[in-house]
């Protein structure tokens, strides 16, 4: 996984942008997190531009089941832990839509 985080969880471009298009690259397993994100798995995810991966990858939340493959709609910043309805957890980017088709 490429080192994007200098600071945020995000690119610098990427951190005014409210959602995301990505695909999901794979899981990580923790055993031990903070309490409120225990039930929720972390996806590694790679932004997607112009239909196009960018190399960017960051972890995200999963709220709706993605699998790995799957395009998804990644909501960021307080977006992000309101997509989950964890207003009080340490989030920052949250899949909250898996994409059927782009047009």
């Amino acid at each position: 996984m490429r080192n994007i985080f200098r600071g945020s969880v995000l690119p610098a471009a990427e951190r005014r942008m409210n959602m995301l298009l990505a695909k999901v690259k794979g899981t990580i397993v923790s055993t031990s997190k903070n309490e409120k994100l225990v039930g929720y798995k972390l996806l590694i995810v790679e932004v997607i531009k112009n239909d196009k991966p960018t190399g960017e990858e960051f972890l995200a939340v999963d709220g709706v089941g993605a699998g790995i493959g799957e395009k998804v709609i990644v909501a960021t910043g307080s977006a992000a832990r309101l997509g989950v309805d964890r207003k009080d957890s340490p989030v920052d980017a949250a899949i909250v839509g898996i994409v059927d088709e782009i047009q």
